[in-house]
């Protein structure tokens, strides 16, 4: 691994698949594997990332989101990090084993947990050339159960921000995109894609950022982006956004409904795609989009599933290919989030 030639990644565009019920492509660069434990997963892929979320509505237990780069592909082992690298583009998989829901400890230690897996991830990233997190899944078991009168949540919060402030890496304006989802059991997970060039980016005019939320959501605020906008070779954009939710300003509106939590968050989402829009020269929309749903509750996997392609379009990409995880959304109040991500012909405007 090393600093890639500034031009040469132009030639190694990056691209996205989604595929149900058979192996990954031994040529894919990585792939996540919802349904799958941390470390398991079913193909021949580079780097293969298992999500331990149950996969619901779909013909086969497993799922999975590959990520495709026409360049040679590198593997290895670091420390605790599975990577794969092509190209300018880098993607990981980490587990923090001293940590998990069978192994009682002080509060405390899931913060510190986090703590030390990130500045891992941090002192990693430039060594290898990749010094630029474009996108973090982050999953940890039963997010919402308090540990010493904290919200687990909170205190992988707290974990986060401490790593990223110490690294001098954005913990606030220009962190990255980014999503915390509850798992019923394993380890504290955190899988990534970088890349030698900065995301731009992009807020939600809708909410608050969730860096500057108020401090009745924790003693620290969370350290993502709404979404991140890249360059991603072969004159595309890739739209990366955030797990999103039934949030306006920095409340939670519509407890206990899931219709109108789901028609909040189909908002939020159009909100978030109008200013990617206005940022780039790409034509994005929410129905070419590919959105993986998290459900807290698994039986509402199917009315959720028709709402939201009824609200969407039934022969949409995002209809047609949305995926439903059961998982425990960050805050115990939501009923349910999405994330989504796209590509596009296009430009940056005003890039970083």
């Amino acid at each position: 691994m090393g600093t890639q030639d500034p031009q040469a990644w132009l030639g190694q565009a990056l691209s996205f698949g989604r595929s149900v019920g058979v192996p990954v492509d031994a040529a894919a660069l990585a792939a996540l594997v919802y349904g799958a434990p941390a470390a398991g997963g079913s193909g021949q892929a580079a780097c293969l990332a298992g999500v331990p979320l149950a996969v619901l509505q779909s013909a086969s237990p497993l799922v999975h989101d590959r990520l495709q780069v026409n360049a040679p592909v590198t593997t290895g082992l670091t420390g605790r990090i599975r990577w794969a690298q092509a190209g300018q583009w880098l993607f990981g998989a980490i587990e923090a084993q001293g940590w998990d829901d069978h192994h009682p400890c002080p509060p405390e230690q899931l913060a510190d947990e986090t703590e030390a897996l990130y500045r891992e991830l941090l002192d990693f990233l430039p060594r290898c050339g990749m010094p630029h997190f474009l996108r973090l899944w982050n999953y940890l078991p039963h997010i919402n159960r308090e540990d010493g009168g904290l919200e687990r949540y909170r205190h992988f919060n707290v974990g986060r921000q401490r790593a990223l402030l110490d690294a001098h890496s954005a913990a606030f304006e220009g962190a990255p995109a980014a999503c915390a989802l509850g798992t019923l059991e394993g380890p504290l997970c955190v899988r990534f894609l970088a890349s030698t060039r900065p995301a731009m980016a992009i807020e939600n005019p809708r909410q608050v950022s969730a860096y500057h939320y108020p401090a009745e959501y924790g003693p620290v605020s969370p350290s993502f982006s709404r979404a991140a906008l890249a360059e991603v070779g072969g004159g595309q954009l890739a739209l990366l956004i955030s797990g999103t939710a039934s949030v306006v300003g920095h409340a939670t509106l519509h407890a206990g409904d899931w219709l109108a939590q789901l028609e909040e968050t189909v908002r939020n989402l159009h909100a978030v795609i109008d200013v990617a829009r206005q940022r780039s020269t790409a034509d994005f929309t929410l129905a070419e989009s590919h959105c993986v749903i998290y459900v807290r509750d698994a039986s509402l996997a199917a009315p959720v599933q028709a709402a939201f392609a009824q609200m969407i379009g039934p022969r949409s990409v995002a209809a047609q290919t949305a995926l439903i995880l059961h998982a425990e959304v960050c805050r115990s109040d939501l009923l349910l989030e999405i994330e989504a991500h796209a590509w596009a012909p296009g430009q940056l405007r005003n890039a970083p």
